[in-house]
Order: structure tokens, then C-alpha cells, then sequence
């Protein structure tokens, strides 16, 4: 045991520093400790304010981890953070010393696994299968000769050629099409932005309204195809007037 008078002198002999000292010593020693990492949690809290940052913790249990994208790192992701979801980020861990506070500054984010995809996916199909999305007496009928289809997909892949010589093969009409991303964080904006946009052609714009709307891309992986899933495109296709293929 530490006497009273061995607390006194190791007290004297302990270096004195300022507030702001400790603190860089602090940032010094976690951040070249750790610098980078890669760490695999449940998205919990997300925050985007108008800046275009992204603003999350990472959680496991009890124990919280702060983390932040910045704007251009969020225009590159192949994969969004969404609440509830289990995924890995890579990047560096860095302290802000003004609220004693360590978080990580997130480079590249991905789900961890298909599993974790595959569960999110089950949430949200029965979040929106229980306000009603997937009636059947909700779906639009199909017109069995379309004088105008609408496509929205990539112009560069070769889907849009295939669904051209189908179409041209089996029965001539005039398809309208709308370019879109099919892959990455932009592709579910722009697909739901064709789909009302074509809803949106009246009959004064001199640009005929499509009978029918087909969203087509190729194969590719399930990381590869998810923002089809997204809620907003869902909802997008259950509120057109047009039919969606």
C-alpha cells in the first residue's frame, strides 16, 4: 500500500501538463496506435444534415462508436449506412479534443456478408408488406400492346440493346428512354426520379406519356443490386400511375 506521504511525493513528481497538452499528447498516441482500422458493428444512430456528411455510430451490445463520412467519400460509396444493418468500415480513428471525444473517420464501407444484407432486406420487406405496399389489388395491369414504353436504365450496358431488339423483333412501338445509374449510391435517386418524371409528361409537352415502364439492368451480385431494394424506389413504382415492369 501507498502511504500518505508516498501519495504526497509521487504527486510532486508527476509532470504537470496544460488542458491543451494532454490533449495532443492524447490525439498523438491513439491516433498513431491505431491510424487505420477496420471495424464491424450494427449501424445505429444516422444524422445527414445539409452539408452532406454522414453522421453514425456503429454499436455492439452496450458499447458505441462514433464515426463520420464526409461528402466526398459519401459520393463514392458502393454501400449506404442504413439503422439496423451489420456492416464493416475501414478508416482512422481520430480524436476531437474539444468534447473529449474519439471517433472513426470512415474511408469505405461495406455490409458484413450477404447474411446481414439478406436480414435487412427481410425487415423491410415486411415494414412495408404490413402498411400494405404488396396488395395485390394494388397492382397496375398491364397493356397488352403499349403505343409507348418508357426505359430507364443504363444507355452503356447491353440491356438496353436487348430490350431495343425485342422489342423491334416482336412488335415494333416507340420506346422513350431515360439514362439512369444502376449501380452505386446514385442509382436508386435516379430511378425514382425517371419514374416520376415520366409520370409527370402531359399532353402539352409534345413528348408522348409512356403506357408502361420497364427499370432493367443485368445480373450482378446481391451488394451489386441492392439500392433496387431501397424503400424509396418501392415506393416510387407502388405510386406511379404508369405500370412498372
Amino acid at each position: 500500500m501507498i502511504d500518505l506521504l508516498d501519495a504526497n511525493n509521487l504527486a510532486e513528481n508527476l509532470p504537470e501538463f496544460t488542458v491543451s497538452d494532454l490533449s495532443t499528447l492524447i490525439k498523438r498516441k491513439i491516433e498513431g496506435e491505431f491510424s487505420y482500422v477496420k471495424v464491424r458493428g450494427e449501424i445505429g444512430r444516422i444524422s445527414t444534415p445539409a452539408s452532406g456528411h454522414i453522421y453514425l455510430d456503429f454499436k455492439e451490445d452496450k458499447v458505441v462508436l462514433a464515426g463520420i463520412i464526409w461528402k466526398a467519400t459519401v459520393q463514392r460509396l458502393t454501400a449506404r449506412p442504413e439503422e439496423g444493418l451489420e456492416m464493416i468500415a475501414i478508416g482512422r480513428i481520430t480524436t476531437f479534443p474539444g468534447q473529449s471525444r474519439y471517433q472513426i473517420i470512415v474511408d469505405e464501407l461495406r455490409p458484413a456478408g450477404v447474411g446481414a444484407l439478406m436480414l435487412a432486406l427481410e425487415r423491410r420487406k415486411k415494414k412495408l408488406a404490413d402498411e400494405g405496399l404488396f396488395l395485390e389489388e394494388h397492382k397496375r395491369a398491364l397493356p397488352f400492346l403499349p403505343d409507348t414504353i418508357g426505359v430507364i436504365t443504363s444507355v452503356s450496358g447491353a440491356v438496353i440493346k436487348d430490350i431495343l431488339h425485342r422489342v423491334k423483333d416482336r412488335f415494333p412501338r416507340n420506346v422513350l428512354i431515360w439514362p439512369v445509374t444502376v449501380q452505386g449510391e446514385k442509382c436508386s435517386v435516379e430511378v425514382v426520379s425517371a419514374i416520376q418524371g415520366f409520370n409527370n409528361i402531359n399532353s402539352n409537352s409534345g413528348v408522348p406519356r409512356p403506357d408502361l415502364l420497364i427499370v432493367a439492368r443485368g445480373g450482378g451480385s446481391i451488394e451489386d443490386l441492392w439500392e433496387f431494394n431501397e424503400e424509396r424506389l418501392v415506393r416510387a413504382v407502388r405510386n406511379s400511375e404508369i405500370p412498372v415492369i
